[in-house]
């Protein structure tokens, strides 16, 4: 029997994870701009990227590196370092080699990157202000906002995890709030581990918790050039149990999926949608991400408006197997139409507007038609989102 128990230490949970994060001047007012992980143990990777064919620079630059081991990634914000051709694989190259000049333990060191979009790294700026990590701090908080962008707080969490065969720990951060998709959603986050699990098996947890933490969060429909999910284990604990592991990571991802929805550009609500009786579980993820990457249905929540009619019509509108004679909708257990029946009268209004008033809820849907189920997660949209990127770059 495992037990799984909070840590406070981010991605430095684990034995012989070190990070921190500096100002090199990519933001404003002197704020955090620069991070690094580095293990003092070589580490076995796994990886998810984005779906967009419009893969950015150090996404490309990893997938070259083919099978490899890494003990070091070097995270910028303010620049994507997407849509920069040969010339962006050359700038991660060289801000890399000038590193590994400095440090020469550093293996197949990586980079991440996040901001806008077709610029060229500030290399110089970048290099320079690289040169001044020390790479023996244990930082946790300052590496997590220094990849913020249009994050409003940082997002981190770790566990330690006992098994029979002896205790490891596993921990991250994240960012993202903005270009947020179900389709491995700028987000990136970092995992890392002392659990003794090879490459494969990795792979093969982060591939199945993904599905139900990052690719089951949106907040604006769009899906960014630079999504990463990173995982990293340094095997320094020599203890491993697969099932524990998997609950761990599970745990890690989804708290962070839900802590970047919450934090989604000027978001106030965070919603579960809960889709259960569809055809099967393919058909009920369609119907839930239609739910939670809706605009009609996300305005509605910002405006608290219990607008039901914009959940069924989502629903229909989704292609799913769905009638109007067995769909029910829920806001939390008050039960706003069922199976045909309106049962939408001023006082069902004025109760369901007094749930979309709190700050997270649950929407559910019965479609009625079998036993499919999935839960997707979303949040609301406003003014605040068109001030944010109506001028980002600026």
């Amino acid at each position: 029997m495992s037990k799984i128990t909070p840590n406070e230490s981010g991605v430095c949970a684990a034995d012989g994870f070190f990070t921190d994060g500096i100002s090199i001047g990519l933001k404003a007012d002197n704020q955090k701009d620069l991070a690094f992980v580095y293990s003092d143990t070589p580490c076995e990777v796994a990886s998810v990227f984005t779906t967009n064919k419009m893969t950015a620079a150090p996404i490309r630059h990893f997938r070259a590196l083919g099978d490899f081991k890494t003990n070091f990634v070097l995270i910028n914000a303010k620049n994507a370092n997407a849509m920069t051709g040969p010339d962006g694989i050359d700038d991660i190259n060289d801000v890399l080699g000038a590193l590994k000049s400095k440090h020469m333990q550093l293996q197949s060191p990586v980079m991440s990157s996040t901001g806008v979009i077709g610029v060229r790294l500030p290399k110089e700026k970048i290099i320079e202000g690289a040169l001044k990590l020390d790479l023996s701090k244990k930082d946790p908080v300052a590496a997590s906002e220094a990849i913020m962008t249009t994050d409003t707080f940082a997002k981190r969490i770790a566990f330690d995890v006992e098994c029979e065969s002896g205790k490891f720990s596993i921990g991250a951060m994240a960012k993202g709030a903005g270009m947020i998709n179900p389709a491995m959603a700028t987000m990136l986050c970092f995992i890392t581990t002392d659990a003794d699990v090879d490459a494969s098996t990795m792979q093969e947890l982060l591939d199945e918790k993904v599905k139900t933490t990052f690719n089951a969060a949106s907040v604006d429909g769009d899906t960014s050039t630079n999504d990463t999910v990173m995982l990293l284990s340094n095997r320094k604990s020599g203890a491993f149990d697969k099932e524990a592991f998997g609950e761990a990571l599970r745990r890690v991802m989804h708290f962070l999926a839900l802590e970047m929805v919450s934090d989604g550009e000027g978001a106030t609500k965070l919603v579960e949608y809960i889709v259960t009786g569809a055809k099967d579980d393919v058909e009920a993820e369609k119907a839930a991400k239609a739910l939670s990457d809706s605009l009609l249905v996300k305005t509605a929540l910002y405006g608290e408006d219990p607008n039901w009619g914009r959940i069924a019509s989502t629903i229909g509108a989704s292609g799913i197997e769905c009638d109007e004679a067995t769909l029910s909708i829920s806001f939390n257990d008050l039960c706003v139409y069922e199976k045909g029946k309106l049962l939408f009268d001023a006082a069902m209004e004025e109760k369901a507007a007094e749930v979309m008033k709190s700050s997270e809820f649950t929407i559910f849907c019965d479609i009625g038609v079998a036993e499919g189920e999935f839960t997707a997660y979303g949040c609301d949209l406003g003014h605040e989102y068109v001030k944010i990127n109506a001028d980002y770059r600026t």
